[in-house]
């Protein structure tokens, strides 16, 4: 999957392209990065109707690549490295969205299964 960045877009736009892949997923974007292996502040989630734009340091154009095998850490380097954009994927657990902080090394596909499983058991 290809998702085009632009200062133009909207992040809700953004999220529901990733949700498309990752249905027990989702990504979340802050204003400011969070420390390695450290959880971000609910405070700092920019509101979805934000655009890119605003929320970004690097205003860069072009496109991230989202592969199933990606880590989660590398996805969220790569939004700050070349879009200056502070994302903190976050997995479902049931009926709630927990942090993926101390999983960031497994890949997307590994933490969707992950959400899956556990949205199953916990409904």
């Amino acid at each position: 999957m290809k998702i085009n960045i632009n200062d133009n877009r909207k992040i809700f736009t953004i999220q529901e392209e990733f949700n498309t892949l990752f249905p027990y997923l989702k990504i979340e974007f802050f204003s400011k990065p969070h420390k390695v292996g450290g959880a971000s502040a609910k405070k700092l989630i920019k509101h979805n109707s934000k655009t890119l734009g605003e929320c970004r340091t690097i205003h860069n154009n072009g496109e991230i690549t989202i592969t199933p095998s990606l880590t989660v850490s590398d996805l969220e380097q790569r939004f700050q490295d070349v879009y200056g954009l502070n994302v903190q994927v976050f997995r479902k657990s049931g009926k709630v969205w927990l942090e993926t902080t101390v999983t960031d090394g497994w890949s997307l596909d590994e933490q969707n299964k992950q959400g899956e499983a556990l949205s199953i058991i916990k409904s």
